[in-house]
């Protein structure tokens, strides 16, 4: 296993009261990192092979739509593998979760993103390798035909805020030298997984992977995965939550090949990486990350890229199951009316019922975001004690609700309704 990332310092970067902490960061992991002279750029498809080494680029978007930029952010290069997790959401939405999982699997494999290997049931293990991606754009060919290249080109645009042009060279380099992508596809047709002409699958697939992005671009991308699929600079909902969720669930076991268990474990973000030297990390409801930096590992991960991702984590303790929120924290404040009268402006017949039964009303103050935990909590703080005959929730400081927190507040309510029946 790798040792743990390097702390992060401030002796190599020029600290300036004018930049925020974050961007302030993001130059010292530029700078520690941009030296790193390990890896090789992949040429096994010769076009990425001219790809210059030296090219090092880190973009942090928000979900509130402020993106940092620090290095070459803005240098163009394919998405290779990076485009599969927004084309396995897309396929999700249009053809429906039950005709993608009939055929597709959700299990890692342990092998190369290029591993010629199906599962038990003849199926590719998922959509994060290269037949369950050649899968989904066979799946996508069925419905859209000849336009179904376009349509995953629109897709990735929506998800990046911004239309995205073609390497025709690197796609033809790709088409020119996919043999062993052509035999996973002759493979996935003998099983009936591609019903499609294979060549035709096989060219959708090719011009997918040659897309154009940016460390910028793939940042926002990441951060609308982040934010349940709304993207953060348009404000547009790019596909649903549903399909959002499955397609982190696969990158989280299965984003990384083979170095999955390992990235999971030490990283502890939803992440997936492309040979063009790309990475993109989405936090749900936190963050996107993106690099670029074309010098690969062994399992074809951008060295510079996962030292940055480690850091990151590392230094601001991102690991997705490293969680610290308490659910008592949602309360500030629980009061009697009768003892602690509210100082807040109300209605004549507010205020008419409170002078009526001040000794029987309670007021609890929440703050933050209503979740499951948080919610179960108030509901047994008020079940805990003898149920007063009105109850006050001041939500004036919450600033929003999960799915499953308002479930439970109806539910609640419903009870209290009940209880107050005659």
């Amino acid at each position: 296993m790798k040792r743990s990332p390097p702390p992060v310092t401030a002796s190599t970067v020029n600290w300036t009261r004018s930049q925020p902490p974050l961007l302030r960061f993001l130059h010292t992991c530029y700078a520690n990192f941009v030296t790193e002279a390990a890896g090789a750029v992949a040429d096994y498809i010769p076009e990425l092979g001219k790809a210059d080494p030296a090219h090092f680029g880190i973009s942090l978007a928000t979900l509130d739509g402020h993106v940092y930029e620090v290095g070459d952010t803005r240098v163009p290069f394919t998405i290779q593998s990076m485009s599969k997790p927004f084309v396995f959401a897309l396929a999700l939405d249009t053809l429906g979760a039950e005709r993608v999982e009939s055929v597709i699997g959700v299990e890692p494999s342990g092998d190369p993103f290029n591993s010629i290997r199906l599962n038990a049931d003849n199926h590719p293990f998922n959509a994060m390798v290269n037949a369950g991606a050649i899968a989904c754009s066979g799946l996508l060919h069925v419905d859209k035909g000849d336009g179904a290249f376009d349509y995953i080109r629109h897709a990735l645009g929506r998800f990046a805020g911004r239309e995205l042009d073609v390497d025709e060279a690197v796609y033809a380099s790709e088409s020119a030298t996919g043999d062993r992508n052509r035999a996973i596809g002759y493979l996935l047709r003998t099983n009936s997984v591609i019903t499609e002409n294979v060549p035709a699958v096989l060219d959708v697939y090719f011009r997918q992977c040659a897309i154009l992005v940016t460390a910028r671009d793939t940042a926002v991308m990441a951060a609308t995965l982040a934010n349940r699929g709304i993207n953060p600079l348009t404000g547009e909902q790019v596909v649903t939550p549903y399909a959002i969720a499955r397609t982190l669930s696969v990158m989280t076991s299965s984003g990384m090949y083979d170095f999955a268990g390992e990235w999971i474990y030490r990283v502890g973000i939803p992440a997936k990486s492309g040979v063009g030297g790309g990475i993109l990390a989405a936090l749900p409801a936190r963050l996107g990350l993106g690099s670029y930096s074309p010098k690969l590992d062994k399992h074809g991960n951008s060295v510079r890229g996962i030292k940055v991702c480690e850091t990151l984590s590392a230094h601001y303790d991102l690991h997705m199951l490293n969680r610290s929120d308490d659910a008592r924290h949602s309360i500030i404040a629980d009061y009697n009316i009768g003892k602690n009268p509210s100082r807040r402006v109300r209605r004549p017949q507010e205020q008419e019922i409170l002078a009526k039964h001040f000794q029987e009303v309670r007021v609890i103050e929440l703050v933050g975001t209503l979740s499951l935990s948080n919610v179960d909590y108030v509901s047994r703080r008020l079940a805990g004690s003898p149920r007063p005959e009105f109850v006050i929730f001041d939500l004036r400081r919450v600033t929003a609700t999960t799915r499953a927190g308002a479930r439970l507040v109806a539910e609640a309510f419903q009870e209290l309704a009940e209880l107050a029946s005659p």
